[in-house]
């Protein structure tokens, strides 16, 4: 067992945890609201975060442990743009399964990934100058983009007037 892979899956753990306390209690049919326009549904916010469980998978040399429809790339991609359409997001159970599915794989293979393939380059060349090596965009794409988007989550609950999740 690796030990940065150990450290980033018991992270992740706590991140889907998390993750779960937030969406939980926010009803189905509010899940893709925009209660202001440059707000961030939950629907999207999932859903982005979901299409790079299958990535970091494929990234640590795991290509189909885990899946996403491939139409969900344009919906939820970096640089999508949120929309309030009614029916443009898959349903709130489908987004969190995905979710909750791809990032406990991940979650579960990190801890049997050898240390030395952290070492191997970020596979994403535009990253790549500011996070060098598999290490650098593992420990970013499990902890810091995942906590960055349920950070926009918690806000959300608080101007939906649903208050805190914790």
């Amino acid at each position: 067992m690796g030990q940065l892979g150990t450290a980033l899956s018991d992270g992740l753990k706590m991140t889907i945890g998390y993750a779960d306390a937030l969406v939980k209690t926010i009803p189905d049919a509010r899940f893709a609201e925009m209660p202001k326009d440059d707000l961030n549904s939950p629907a999207f916010l999932i859903g982005h975060l979901a299409i790079y469980a299958p990535k970091m998978a494929e990234m640590m040399g795991h290509t189909g442990a885990c899946s996403v429809p491939a139409s969900w790339e344009e919906l939820f991609k970096n640089g999508a743009k949120c929309v309030s359409t009614p029916g443009a997001y898959p349903s709130k159970s489908e987004l969190v399964r995905a979710f909750t599915d791809g990032w406990t794989t991940v979650a579960n293979l990190l801890p049997k990934v050898d240390d030395s393939v952290f070492n191997g380059p970020n596979p994403y060349e535009g990253l790549r100058d500011r996070l060098p090596n598999l290490a650098g965009v593992a420990s970013f794409m499990c902890l810091a983009h995942n906590m960055m988007h349920l950070g926009q989550i918690s806000a959300w609950r608080r101007v939906a007037g649903l208050g805190s999740a914790m």
